[in-house]
């Protein structure tokens, strides 16, 4: 692993399977709290002062050169500045998919979301998916944790699931305040399809307000109520996914809001500023009262983008953007600060990927996962920590028909022939092979220059395709009209 330092190192299946998983699951996990704490009683709610809190963090669709610490000139993020400097500064991190629901999927579970049956957007819209969620057969690192005697909450976007029986409440977490759809108004609270959306638990609440400054609002009230007990938080921000609006910007959507008051043209810039600067705040908000509270030490806090950046926005140097499977698609802005063990101005600058924060925050915590219940990611702390490599391994990213694959440097994309092509019969699948140790942008494809590694690393995509779909959890029928 390359870690550099600008600081000295001393500085700051239908039912009944579902349910004997979930029975399976809940005797493990209650197990390790009755190793952990002895005889202490549970509502009780200890603090075990060697496990440390935790707050992650989640932009939508920030982009990898929209932190001016990722080189963003056209404004400033001073707040996820600091986080850096204090901290650690990924460089080649990547969320495991190129939209949000699959990520998000990813995130609270560990493994591929293709194995949660979540490879795609959950729609608002009833007449595509709106019916799907995250099922509860699936084991969220929210239900260990909060086992083990944390209090856990998500504070923001859900997008794992409409309907009640997929809230977050129901995943181990014991607070929700936010919204479940992709985006919502962020003045008025309704999604695109006109449902009002904006949540307490498992009921809608009238709650005026700028969703970023609500989120940060009711994230760190969680941090003030439970600064005497272990804490896991999950803060998902709207910001800066469309649509795009300033706390000054009139609403768009609900009784209050018309399309005549969208922001457009060279307005949507000022917006998108504007939204990612809120966002940036409230990280420093949080950052403030952790230490304020005299948590810093014992308080990881990890920031990161659920894929990459819109055309809106800046993926820097990167090829692609969002719902793409070239770098700009999932290659990311990640930040680690946790002051006194992770080293100040360091950056980590090899591969890691969203799935690594389940197995990260389950090491922190000394809980292992399930068994049989292996996860897909590794723990970070080597990196974190230690300054270590993680060790070699391969990626897979699929979307769409779209797929793709990261073994150490080369990096493969298989793209299908576009509908035009695929109607004249001319064209089949474009292979693309790319070194990023030296062609970061994507710029040079080498498959005809190395075919053997080409062959061979499309041929992994194949097995790894088979091998998630194995035993994938199966998304229901839509509802009879």
């Amino acid at each position: 692993m390359h870690v550099t330092s600008t600081r000295a190192k001393h500085a700051p299946s239908h039912l009944l399977g579902p349910l004997l998983h979930r029975i399976a699951t809940l005797i493990l996990t209650i197990s390790t709290v009755l190793l952990s704490i002895g005889t202490a009683k549970c509502d009780e709610h200890p603090r075990n002062s060697s496990v440390p809190n935790i707050v992650l963090i989640l932009a939508d669709d920030m982009g990898y050169g929209d932190a001016s610490c990722y080189g963003n000139a056209a404004f400033a993020t001073p707040h996820l500045d600091a986080l850096a400097a204090e901290g650690m500064r990924f460089t080649d991190f990547h969320s495991s998919g190129a939209v949000c629901s699959p990520t998000r999927a990813g995130l609270v579970t560990g493994r591929y979301q293709q194995r949660a049956g979540i490879p795609g957007v959950i729609f608002a819209d009833p007449k595509q998916n709106r019916h799907h969620g995250l099922h509860a057969n699936e084991v969220t690192f929210a239900e260990l944790l909060q086992a083990a005697g944390y209090a856990t909450a998500v504070m923001g976007k859900w997008h794992l699931g409409y309907q009640k029986e997929f809230n977050p409440v129901h995943h181990g977490f014991d607070r929700f305040r936010g919204y479940v759809s992709g985006n919502v108004d962020y003045l008025s609270h309704y999604d695109r399809m006109g449902i009002y959306d904006w949540w307490d638990g498992l009921e809608t609440v009238e709650e005026e307000g700028y969703t970023t400054h609500l989120i940060t609002r009711h994230a760190v009230r969680f941090i003030e109520e439970n600064k005497d007990r272990p804490f896991c938080l999950y803060v998902a921000h709207e910001a800066p996914h469309s649509p795009w609006q300033g706390p000054h910007d009139a609403p768009v959507r609900g009784p209050n809001g018309a399309s005549g008051n969208a922001v457009r043209g060279d307005e949507i810039k000022r917006a998108y500023r504007e939204m990612i600067q809120e966002m940036d705040k409230g990280v420093g908000e949080m950052a403030a009262t952790i230490e304020r509270l005299g948590l810093a030490e014992r308080t990881l806090v990890f920031f990161f983008s659920d894929n990459g950046g819109t055309p809106t926005g800046s993926n820097g140097p990167l090829r692609g953007h969002k719902g793409q499977l070239w770098e700009g698609g999932h290659r990311v802005p990640a930040i680690a600060w946790w002051p006194g063990h992770v080293e100040a101005g360091t950056t980590c600058d090899e591969p890691a990927i969203s799935l690594d924060l389940m197995p990260t925050l389950l090491a922190l915590a000394g809980v292992e996962a399930p068994e049989g219940h292996p996860l897909d990611g590794v723990s970070l702390l080597p990196a974190l920590l230690d300054r270590r490599s993680l060790g070699e391994r391969a990626l897979f990213w699929s979307y769409r028909d779209q797929l793709a694959m990261r073994e150490g440097p080369w990096k493969l994309v298989a793209t299908p022939p576009s509908r035009k092509a695929q109607r004249s019969g001319e064209a089949g699948e474009t292979v693309e092979l790319f070194n990023l140790a030296d062609d970061l942008g994507e710029t040079r494809d080498l498959a005809k220059q190395f075919p053997d590694r080409a062959r061979a690393m499309r041929e992994a995509i194949r097995a790894w395709e088979a091998e998630v779909a194995t035993g994938a959890t199966r998304q229901p029928e839509p509802p009879l009209d």
